[in-house]
């Protein structure tokens, strides 16, 4: 956007050439109806008067004479980048001088650039406070004016004349409107509470104020909800200008302010009284000087009674609210020191501006923490917040989202128990990232879990998915795989619903490919899936994962399944082939072989290390459902417990088998199985055919039975009962002595 100018700019007078503040005079200008503004800014694209002639009758967009000696500028340069340091000598930040069309300076016979009276350099461009060509100490070309023998010209407020090197009022509105806009948009680009408040301080000293003070409510209210409680600012921020400004380095010494008054700090807390002076200021919402009544008496409840604190005199300090979409949220507090012009009238309207602004930021950076803070709790509830520990398996897991802005998506993992020391392994990927994606992934696991729960195959399973997605809209499509595996037998069951098949690192360090059927996604129906039944040594990793591991722009799906592969076979290396890596390490790996560009979609990643369950550790056998059926059951556990030389829990099982199996075979009709497992623990499972689950109750001192479950509840480590397609099984745990 090209800016048209509509005012005009002279060389500066009544500076003092060895004045170190000659850098910071902007130039005096007619008094204008509007009021005073920021400082001055020149333009280098300006038409310069010629030697001897006044300025004021000649216009930016006017066109130069033939009596006019220096050849125009008809090129406009762009404005300098903001923060360039303003010069004492009035020269450029590279050292080159301006005038005299010297490499770095202003070009000849343009306009200077004159410099805001606090010290800034507005679009960054450095001012000069002496007259274009004209050095310190060199004589005034003959015809011109010396300006600084000009006569000083009065204090358009006052009506008094301006000292020479005196700063003078800022006056023009353009450079306030373009000030507002350039600190609209630094606090504009904060995204956190932190980065916004960070930009109004930054944006506003030492350009506006000399200090600032930034409090904000706390708790700050999300949205529409209503604060309960006593309204408590707390102060979030302070800021000003250094005690020294470095002068060797190229910056102007600016007016400083009095320690005692700019580097008051106000207390931490201030709970605002309702019907105080602070409330009213706060309700009025509009931007007051503190030399006001009202003002006054405020600023004590906020700086805080107990300290001494001074402010400068006359209008030096505004206090602004600070108003959300809804309701006051704090407040700030500009200072200027005593050797600055003070503030003016329409300096209250910059405060509102900047005040409004960072509210509104502010208001936005906590619904975005609230969103944030939601998608994150989403995302964990819907994952496993700690894995199960199952006979015969470790598992380990790693989730990662898409990006910090998109949280949440569809991927998941789960490991679910299954009777008989089984354990269903399960990852998916819904398609797309947001809460939808995610509300439909918690609907398809908690479905899993409940088919898993009544051990169903795998094929079963997908296609009970499949109808659940079906129902909830034609547009729900997700992959999944299924795998049961079970450390007794050494086999592993995998069913696939167009998700990337899975891989298994052998102890040996070679890594593979499973073949499973690819199957078609849930949510297409009408589509029978496959199962396979493969082999699981002992020591082997299968690794479940979603496509965001191996698919990105940068590669295809096969060619990164292909890489994990291999990254797996090179990992396996590392630790030989009698040990396989450590499961944690290993998923770390995996991870590292993303990247810059791979993160395209979430990442899901379960990794199950078969440890299995030795034969020799197992004990099978089936009892009729008759009435010597617990009797030998008694026996059998003794003699396996005799055998693995566990003879100390004999008492125990003996009495916990005879319970267990006295309720099976009271009502089963078909052959009841009992199972000893020896691992880490000792694990007895009991099946029948009768699909209720038995529950524990408090047996009443005239009943004969009902006390099998209470006695198994207080002996066992831990027990439980799990419903199957056929029936039931009833298992129970004790520690090895």
């Amino acid at each position: 956007m090209t800016e048209h100018p509509t005012s005009f700019d002279r060389p500066s007078t009544g500076a003092d050439p060895t004045d170190p503040r000659g850098a910071l005079l902007p130039a005096p200008v007619p008094p204008r109806a509007s009021g005073s503004a920021l400082p001055a800014q020149g333009r280098t694209g300006e038409t310069p008067p010629t030697a001897g002639e006044d300025a004021p009758g000649v216009f930016e967009h006017s066109q130069p004479g033939a009596e006019q000696a220096a050849e125009p500028d008809t090129h406009r340069p762009r404005p300098g980048a903001e923060g360039v340091p303003v010069q004492p000598d009035g020269g450029q930040p590279d050292g080159g001088q301006a005038g005299g069309g010297q490499p770095g300076g202003v070009p000849a016979g343009a306009a200077p650039r004159v410099a805001p009276s606090d010290g800034s350099a507005l679009d960054g461009v450095p001012g000069g406070g002496q007259a274009a060509g004209v050095r310190p100490g060199s004589e005034v070309p003959a015809g011109a004016t010396d300006r600084r023998d000009a006569p000083a010209e009065p204090d358009r407020r006052t009506g008094q004349p301006t000292a020479p090197g005196q700063p003078t009022p800022m006056r023009r509105d353009g450079d306030r409107l373009r000030f507002v806009g350039a600190a609209t948009r630094r606090i504009a680009r904060g995204m956190d509470l932190d980065e916004i408040v960070m930009g109004l301080c930054r944006a506003t000293v030492p350009t506006f104020a000399d200090a600032i003070l930034v409090y904000l409510r706390e708790p700050l209210p999300v949205g529409d909800e209503r604060p309960t409680g006593p309204l408590v600012l707390r102060l979030r921020r302070t800021d000003r200008i250094p005690a020294e400004r470095d002068t060797e380095g190229g910056f102007a010494p600016a007016a400083q302010p009095e320690p005692s008054e700019l580097e008051t700090v106000g207390a931490e807390l201030c709970e605002v009284r309702p019907g105080s002076a602070l409330a009213e200021v706060l309700r009025g919402v509009r931007p007051v000087f503190t030399d006001t009544p009202a003002a006054r008496a405020a600023l004590p409840e906020l700086l805080g009674e107990e300290r001494d604190f001074a402010l400068p005199d006359g209008r030096r300090a505004i206090l602004a609210p600070l108003r959300g979409r809804r309701r006051v949220i704090g407040a700030a507090l500009f200072l200027r020191g005593p050797e600055r012009i003070p503030f003016e009238a329409d300096d209250l309207l910059v405060a509102a501006q900047l005040a409004t602004h960072s509210a509104l930021g502010i208001d936005k950076a906590v619904l975005y923490g609230r969103e944030a803070y939601i998608a994150d709790e989403l995302q964990r509830t819907m994952l496993p917040e700690n894995l199960p520990r199952c006979t015969g398996v470790r598992l380990a897991s790693r989730y990662l989202p898409a990006a910090e802005t998109a949280r949440v998506g569809g991927d998941w993992y789960d490991a679910i128990p299954l009777p008989g020391s089984r354990v269903a392994l399960v990852v998916g990927d819904v398609m797309g990232h947001s809460m939808t994606s995610a509300a439909i992934m918690g609907q398809l696991r908690t479905t899993a879990q409940t088919l898993a729960g009544l051990d169903l195959p795998p094929q079963e399973v997908l296609h009970h998915l499949d109808e659940q997605a079906q129902r909830l809209g034609t547009d729900r499509m997700a992959t999944c795989l299924y795998a049961v595996y079970d450390p007794v037998s050494h086999r592993i069951t995998v069913a696939n619903a167009g998700h990337p098949p899975p891989v298994l690192l052998h102890l040996g360090g070679e890594a593979e490919v499973l073949r499973v059927p690819a199957g078609a996604p849930i949510g297409v129906g009408g589509v029978d899936f496959e199962a396979v039944e493969l082999d699981a040594p002992a020591g082997a990793t299968l690794l479940l994962y979603t496509d965001g591991l191996v698919e990105s722009r940068l590669r295809d799906v096969w060619t990164g399944i292909e890489q994990l592969r291999e990254r797996l076979a090179a990992t396996a290396q590392l630790t030989g082939p009698d040990h396989p890596p450590p499961l944690e390490a290993l998923c770390d790996e995996v991870l590292d072989m993303l990247g810059p560009g791979d993160r395209d979609d979430d990442i899901a990643l379960l990794a199950a290390r078969f440890d299995g369950i030795a034969p020799s550790d197992v004990s099978y056998w089936f009892l009729d459902p008759e009435d010597a059926a617990p009797g030998k059951a008694r026996r059998l556990a003794r003699r396996a417990l005799a055998r693995w030389g566990m003879e100390d829990l004999t008492d125990a099982v003996e009495l916990l088998v005879s319970e267990v199996v006295t309720n099976a075979v009271r009502y089963a009709s078909k052959p009841v199985t009992l199972r000893l497992l020896r691992t880490d623990v000792l694990r007895c499972e009991v099946g029948d055919d009768v699909p209720q689950l038995p529950r524990l109750r408090q047996a009443r001192a005239t009943d004969e039975g009902g006390r099998g479950l209470y006695l198994v509840n207080r002996l066992a480590r831990r027990w439980g009962a799990t419903r199957l397609s056929t029936g039931k099984v009833v298992w129970f745990e004790l520690n090895r002595g």
